[in-house]
């Protein structure tokens, strides 16, 4: 995965976070405010109604404003100017609340005008059944009114815990998003730290693919060497060798050259040099050279090409490279006696190379992965065919580069079939 995709990745899921975390704080603030407002609400009809059946059984009347005053967010105080009878006071306190559904306990004292301070009642749970003695026991201090004179203050003092109650779909909401933003860092950190490792690896294959570089020349000169050398094409056997030398380092040159390839393109700096070519011009020695591999394998190649001019906009040493690819990877995975087939036709203004072969086929549940690097299909305990899985990977980045399609076509037991589809310059000469 590039640099510039986590930064991306990490700016995204930061400003994400933020996002989400800013509306969950805006939730529970706002459904703290509603339930606060609705106990608040409900509290001040209830000693509402208390005061109002208070004034009705001393036939009396309530002041005309400010009968409930709120003094903090728990304590309130009721002004009826009439005397109050505790007891009533109580049970009526019950009742209201009972009504309205407010389930939380208080605590009530009357205002004693001969004492000039607040004479607690009790504390009592908002139920209609009778409240045991030692419920009215534990006193609280109730802080008076200077400018009243007949008044009673009722305090909540579970109101936080009432609402943290009806708080608790929220909260736990609230603890499954940090949970979630914790995973989410602790994911990040993971893959940053795999990111860096894979850069260390990276950084190492090619540090080491370059230092091949030197020893391949070498070993490529001094096979050149041998194989001319009179005295070496004099013994059959030493000819072979040097010839066996040279083979094996074709083989491990491609191999190093697909890595620096591979490594250039997830570096970004590659680079395609379209130019206008000739595509029934690239492909005889291309196809010379894999007609001796398949023969070697007791195979043959099939061309079944258009006649005359392809001409397309590419970068031919890019294009022959997929070209060789996909035939290689036929030659290879082709059975013991490859049967190989390379054909074309146009339509319209596009070209449909395809490349076929007869061998045991790739089942469905491996092609979607057949482009991905380093994928190869497994093969159980069977290691006939050598690679590193990079081909295929490369082929399909160099397609994308072009705006070429490409896809495969394969059935277990049956074969399989690479298709590229590029456009034609407008004046390709083809006959069919």
């Amino acid at each position: 995965m590039q640099q510039s995709i986590i930064n991306r990745v990490i700016v995204l899921g930061v400003v994400a976070i933020l996002g989400i975390v800013g509306m969950q704080t805006y939730w529970v603030a706002t459904t703290w405010n509603l339930n606060d407002s609705e106990f608040r609400q409900k509290a001040q009809l209830a000693l509402y109604g208390v005061a109002r059946q208070l004034a009705a059984a001393n036939n009396s009347d309530l002041p005309s404003q400010d009968i409930v005053r709120q003094r903090s967010s728990n304590y309130f105080i009721v002004n009826i100017e009439s005397e109050i009878d505790a007891l009533q006071l109580e049970d009526l306190m019950q009742k209201e609340l009972v009504g309205l559904s407010l389930d939380v306990p208080f605590e009530y004292a009357i205002f004693d005008c001969t004492s000039d301070r607040m004479a607690y009642g009790a504390r009592c749970e908002p139920t209609t059944e009778p409240q045991p003695e030692e419920a009215s026991t534990k006193a609280s201090y109730l802080p008076p009114d200077e400018n009243l004179l007949y008044y009673f203050g009722v305090k909540f003092p579970e109101r936080t815990g009432y609402l943290w109650e009806k708080m608790q779909v929220v909260f736990f909401f609230t603890v499954v998003l940090l949970l979630t933003v914790t995973f989410f860092i602790f994911s990040m950190i993971v893959i940053l730290h795999q990111r860096r490792l894979a850069g260390m690896q990276k950084d190492f294959i090619d540090n080491m693919t370059h230092e091949f570089k030197t020893p391949l020349s070498t070993i490529r000169i001094a096979a050149g060497v041998f194989q001319r050398d009179e005295r070496i094409m004099a013994d059959s056997r030493l000819s072979r060798y040097a010839t066996l030398i040279h083979e094996q380092y074709e083989r491990l040159n491609n191999q190093v050259e697909k890595v620096l390839q591979i490594s250039s393109i997830e570096k970004g700096s590659f680079e395609v040099v379209k130019e206008r070519m000739d595509l029934a011009g690239l492909l005889p020695p291309l196809l010379s050279s894999i007609t001796v591999r398949a023969e070697e394998r007791g195979g043959q190649l099939k061309t079944q090409l258009p006649e005359g001019q392809l001409m397309v906009n590419a970068d031919p040493v890019h294009l022959s490279n997929i070209l060789h690819n996909l035939l290689d990877n036929a030659v290879k995975y082709g059975g013991n006696n490859p049967t190989i087939t390379i054909g074309g036709r146009q339509k319209g203004n596009q070209l449909h190379l395809y490349v076929a072969d007869e061998g045991p086929g790739i089942s469905k549940e491996h092609q979607d992965r057949l482009f991905e690097k380093f994928y190869r299909v497994p093969t159980g305990d069977v290691h006939d065919v050598k690679g590193f899985g990079l081909g295929l990977f490369y082929v399909y980045q160099i397609c994308r580069a072009h705006n070429w399609k490409i896809k495969v076509e394969s059935k277990e037991g049956q074969g399989t079939t690479f298709h590229l589809r590029m456009p034609l310059l407008t004046n390709s000469k083809t006959r069919f």
